[in-house]
């Protein structure tokens, strides 16, 4: 952070890509088909806020495609509920389906691209009374489903998105690691139906992070963190390149149907996680001189680790590079900033480095509802919940003007953090 105003001026490719993304069920409310809402309902113990209207952008949507155009984002990451559009088993709302063509027609007349997720946390609470993605035998249900959206959606979108953050995926009662079989067994049927339909690219956004040993001269910290990663990164860089789904303790599965399920990396990375063999849990604190407590509750965002982005998009280097999901969730909106430059500059190396990386999204473009509750802020823009009024944030502005320049000046960082100290640095 402290030789943020003595960075050289960072300039992106041509054509470099910049926007921002969200979730349904995170800004648009009243998802009252959705798993999610039954959980809430059912298991408020769980949850230390209900979603409720979450943004209100169900209803406010057309005034969140305005505020992406006062904003001068290029591309906007969004999300279809499934929740929304098949409420009921086999009984597809023609309302839904018109509500989400009249947004794409409205992005594609503010020339916004457009990126679609057709799986983002909002599945209908019927699937999962037939076993949800828990079950092989249920997994029918889906591939319907995606192909009934598709073709009704595809002339208006530009990239496509299958399922969110397979390799996390999890469910109280479910064994994660067929949960997660089964989720990239989906995304397989889903990228085939796709192209069916679409030339447009394909991808499924994972769940970047760069798994650290907390002693890295302990051999059994170490080894730790290998397989920690092989869980989170391999696997999924494994399984796509290969059609074989291969974890710890499980019977190896190949898919041919899996390999080369995708046309880019669609990559959603925030931090590092800090392992160790010596407690119970397996995880462990960052080091007290790089922990970040930016907002008061205890959460995942306790550092920032551009080197961790830089060094994993190393092994990306086969196909092209989204940044779907980066960003900061804090009360002091200068912490979004200092984030977004850090990453920024590992992105531009790795770039430089090799690794064709085409656009970035940040998440998010507005606070939302962060799946358990509304006190973690991602948003380049703050949301009343009780009025929904929109305000930008400073970090809003710096992005817009960050996207006009297709890169960032120490001058433009000098006019949004001018109280950061200068120490002094030589080139």
């Amino acid at each position: 952070m402290l030789n943020l105003h003595n960075y050289p001026a960072i300039v992106f490719p041509e054509g470099f890509l910049w926007g921002s993304a969200t979730a349904a069920h995170q800004i648009e409310g009243d998802d009252i088909h959705s798993i999610n809402w039954r959980d809430q309902t059912l298991h408020p113990e769980r949850f230390i806020h209900h979603s409720g209207k979450a943004c209100d952008s169900y209803r406010l949507y057309r005034e969140d495609v305005e505020l992406l155009k006062t904003l001068g984002h290029q591309a906007y990451r969004f999300s279809i509920p499934w929740s929304r559009i098949e409420p009921e088993e086999g009984k597809f709302c023609r309302e839904a389906v018109d509500h989400y063509r009249d947004l794409l027609h409205l992005l594609k007349e503010a020339g916004i691209k457009t990126f679609v997720t057709v799986s983002h946390g909002s599945d209908p609470a019927w699937f999962w009374d037939k076993g949800g993605f828990a079950d092989r035998n249920a997994l029918f249900y889906f591939e319907r489903y995606v192909k009934f959206i598709v073709p009704e959606l595809e002339e208006m979108v530009d990239f496509w998105l299958t399922i969110n953050e397979i390799n996390i995926m999890e469910r109280p009662g479910c064994d994660k690691f067929e949960l997660r079989r089964n989720y990239m067994i989906c995304h397989a049927k889903a990228f085939r139906i796709m192209k069916s339909y679409s030339s447009k690219p394909v991808g499924a956004p994972h769940a970047m992070a760069s798994i650290m040993p907390k002693d890295p001269h302990f051999e059994a910290d170490r080894a730790h963190a290998a397989m920690e990663d092989w869980i989170l990164n391999g696997f999924f860089y494994h399984a796509l390149r290969t059609g074989e789904l291969v974890f710890p303790h499980y019977q190896a599965e190949t898919l041919p149907e899996l390999k080369d399920s995708f046309d880019f990396w669609a990559i959603n990375y925030y931090t590092r996680h800090e392992v160790s063999s010596r407690t119970g849990s397996g995880g462990a604190l960052p080091p007290l001189y790089a922990r970040l407590k930016l907002i008061d509750k205890e959460f995942y965002m306790s550092s920032f680790w551009p080197e961790g982005l830089y060094n994993e998009l190393l092994r990306l280097k086969d196909k092209p590079v989204y940044i779907t999901e980066n960003g900061c969730c804090c009360t002091d909106d200068r912490w979004r900033i200092v984030k977004m430059c850090q990453d920024l500059s590992a992105v531009r190396e790795a770039i430089d480095d090799g690794v064709d990386i085409r656009g970035v999204l940040h998440w998010s473009l507005m606070d939302n509802y962060e799946w358990v509750s509304f006190i973690p802020r991602f948003g380049l823009v703050h949301v009343d919940f009780k009025t929904f009024r929109r305000t930008p944030k400073p970090s809003a502005w710096f992005f817009r003007e960050l996207i006009g320049q297709n890169g960032f000046t120490p001058a433009l960082i000098e006019k949004y953090l001018p109280e950061l100290p200068k120490f002094e640095l030589y080139r």
